[in-house]
């Protein structure tokens, strides 16, 4: 049995250029909007922000319990002016790996997004600044995009 379809029931069987036109430009606007409000850099600095947050309060969480233990000393002499923790003078490293924190953690920037720490065995470089103000620590992320200000004191 065949079933024989008259010529307007054979254009109206398809969409018309127009239609399809419409669709996509629909389509396009909402795949802009969506991707301007997800903003995948802006998550990805965030996320970074976040560990340069957590890997600030764990430096100074490490200060603070070194202190504890050797009599309210640090284990270095810091300046007032905000130095990489590098570049104190005395390896910082050795005195708080592994006893008071696994590794001394690397700027996100430095680490190329991996999450990795320094265990002491070659020179470093943190990202990360050191200063004293009394007795007051202040640990930094001077490497903080968006430009957000992490700096943490005890």
């Amino acid at each position: 049995m065949h079933v024989f379809l008259s010529k307007k029931q054979k254009r109206e069987a398809g969409f018309t250029l127009i239609e399809l036109l419409i669709v996509i430009g629909i389509l396009g606007i909402l795949m802009t909007t969506t991707l301007v409000a997800i903003n995948p850099l802006r998550q990805i600095a965030q996320a970074k922000n976040t560990k340069r947050k957590s890997d600030a309060v764990a430096l100074l969480n490490a200060l603070q319990q070194y202190t504890a233990d050797h009599e309210g000393n640090l284990p270095v002499v810091i300046s007032t002016t905000a130095v990489p923790i590098s570049k104190t003078g005395v390896d910082l490293c050795v005195g708080l790996v592994p006893i008071y924190v696994a590794g001394l953690p690397i700027d996100p920037e430095l680490g190329g997004g991996i999450v990795r720490f320094i265990d002491c065995s070659t020179t470093y470089d943190t990202g990360y600044t050191i200063s004293k103000n009394g007795s007051q620590v202040t640990v930094a992320a001077p490497l903080a995009e968006y430009e957000e200000v992490i700096s943490y004191t005890r």
